[in-house]
């Protein structure tokens, strides 16, 4: 079935962004899933690895989850021995959270596919719009340091 013509709704940046983010996050997902991960594990398992050793609280808080959510994304992840929780020797009222060595294997591979998937996502574009793609977007989203964008808001102006 086609898709209706709305020449004004199809216009809007917003609209167009909204559709490149969903097909964006649709490969990105099939490429984890192809390693057995879903979205959130990742994100949860490259949190770990930047952050270890985390306490659970705060790694919810650095990746925007729910307590609950981060309890249950940790207990399927240290059920599949990727990572480890134990009391934090800092106040043993906290579980500190550690990558485990296949845990870091399996981030490694996570982050392989997930790069493959977005040069997917950006093939119709050369190296030289994909950068300063990656910077407009930046510019617009409010983020700095996002590497390939400069994230400088008074950049090219």
């Amino acid at each position: 079935m086609p898709e209706a013509p709305l020449p004004a709704i199809r216009s809007l940046p917003s609209w167009l962004l909204g559709r490149a983010a969903a097909r964006g996050r649709a490969l990105v997902a099939d490429a984890l899933a192809a390693e057995g991960l879903r979205m959130w594990h990742h994100v949860v398992l490259s949190a770990v690895r930047d952050l270890a050793p985390v306490a659970q609280a705060d790694l919810g808080r650095s990746v925007g989850l729910d307590p609950k959510d981060v309890v249950g994304i940790l207990n399927d992840l240290q059920s599949a021995d990727l990572v480890e929780r134990a009391p934090d020797p800092r106040d043993r009222r906290k579980n500190s959270v550690t990558l485990t060595d296949a845990g870091a294997r399996l981030l490694a591979r996570c982050e392989k596919a997930a790069r493959e998937a977005n040069d997917e996502l950006l093939a119709p574009l050369s190296a030289a719009e994909r950068e300063r793609f990656m910077d407009l977007l930046a510019r617009i989203s409010g983020v700095s340091g996002v590497p390939g964008g400069s994230g400088d808001s008074t950049a090219d102006r």
